[in-house]
């Protein structure tokens, strides 16, 4: 009998910096997709699966129709995947959840897998510091700001917004992806503090591009799950331990 898993997967950027060069990142993606499918317990998904998304009424952006496919394809077979919003496609609102039966998540949520407590979410905008991102997610987030952008033609409006997307560095979060030390990356100081009103286990977040798993406080683990675009890592809980692997 295979023991299940839960798998874990974050900042794919897909259609970045071109959809030509994202394709074959595309393809490895929905390879993963299909080599873990057979002992998946469930999938999360950590936010920023493409480097931008936006919800019209009735249109979406062209293409990554295999990684949809293939996310359709293991949901119709009952594998639950969960959805949680980057700072890239934090304009996501129901065409997941009512096309492919896949639940979003706007903020962290808990979850508890074998007794163990897990904080899961995409880490952006969290903990001290990262000031000019957090104004600026306030106005992306505003719903009189998203009423405004859906003024806006989609063949202008995700042109500017996928030039913007690969431009600015405070959207992209992907900036400086080195290790600053446990007492500056404010994602850890984040869970540091989580912990003094509450144990967790697990500390389970991407947003930073870095494929780390560390220890803080007594009992628990901080991990970042690293990206699809320079080091193809995934977190995977196999019950008792959680581990960071490269496919």
């Amino acid at each position: 009998m295979t023991l299940k898993k839960i798998y874990f997967a974050s900042d794919q950027h897909f259609g970045a910096p071109t959809p030509e060069q994202s394709f074959p990142r595309e393809q490895k993606f929905v390879a993963w997709l299909d080599a873990v499918k057979n002992d998946a317990e469930a999938i999360f998904l950590l936010g920023d699966l493409f480097d931008f998304w936006f919800e019209y009424k009735t249109v979406v952006p062209k293409g990554f129709v295999r990684v949809l496919g293939k996310l359709a394809e293991l949901r119709d077979n009952g594998i639950p995947i969960f959805f949680f919003v980057g700072n890239h496609d934090l304009w996501m609102a129901d065409y997941f959840e009512k096309e492919l039966n896949i639940p979003v998540y706007h903020d962290n949520k808990e979850f508890v897998f074998n007794n163990k407590i897990f904080l899961i979410g995409h880490g952006d905008g969290k903990g001290p510091g990262d000031k000019g991102y957090k104004r600026m997610k306030k106005v992306f987030t505003n719903p009189f700001s998203k009423a405004l952008y859906r003024w806006l033609h989609p063949d202008i409006g995700v042109a500017l917004a996928q030039h913007l997307s690969v431009k600015n560095k405070l959207i992209s979060g992907a900036s400086d992806v080195k290790f600053l030390g446990e007492d500056k990356e404010w994602l850890i100081l984040y869970a540091k503090r989580k912990l003094e009103t509450k144990h967790y286990d697990f500390f389970v977040f991407g947003h930073r591009h870095l494929p780390l798993i560390l220890p803080i406080g007594s009992q628990s683990q901080y991990v970042n799950l690293g990206d699809w675009v320079n080091y193809f890592t995934y977190g995977v809980f196999d019950g008792y331990q959680f581990e960071i692997k490269k496919y």
